[in-house]
């Protein structure tokens, strides 16, 4: 089990941009596939991104294609989301997630461990 703790999140303007951090516990950070979710009031919680094990292997809902990018650094126990060209329909909770699996899994079942999440609001 990996503890995760999000934030970054905060309120910008449309266009704008916010960077997430979300920082895990225990020293096996590595061993894990990360991936980012939200959930918007009244809505399911959606995937975002998600990154492999070493970094080499992103991947990203179409919402979200060429202005969010996952990254993360395993020195640290970090995993990363930058948001750029941020859109009022990105306003949501947005929360970081661990599976084991080598998998880039992009449904909430496939992770084992979740932050608490940290709010991100868009003005339009």
């Amino acid at each position: 089990q990996v503890q995760l703790v999000e934030s970054g999140g905060g309120l910008v303007q449309a266009g704008g941009s916010l960077r997430l951090s979300c920082a895990a516990s225990g020293r096996t950070f590595s061993s894990y596939t990360m991936g980012w979710f939200r959930q918007a009031p009244g809505k399911e919680r959606e995937f975002v991104a998600a990154i492999s094990r070493g970094g080499g292997s992103t991947n990203y809902a179409d919402s979200v294609k060429g202005r969010f990018t996952i990254s993360r650094d395993n020195a640290k126990s970090t995993v990363y989301l930058q948001m750029n060209s941020l859109k009022p329909e990105d306003t949501a909770v947005y929360y970081c997630a661990a599976t084991r699996s080598f998998s880039l899994r992009i449904v909430t079942t496939g992770y084992d461990d979740w932050g608490q999440g940290t709010q991100v609001t868009v003005s339009s």
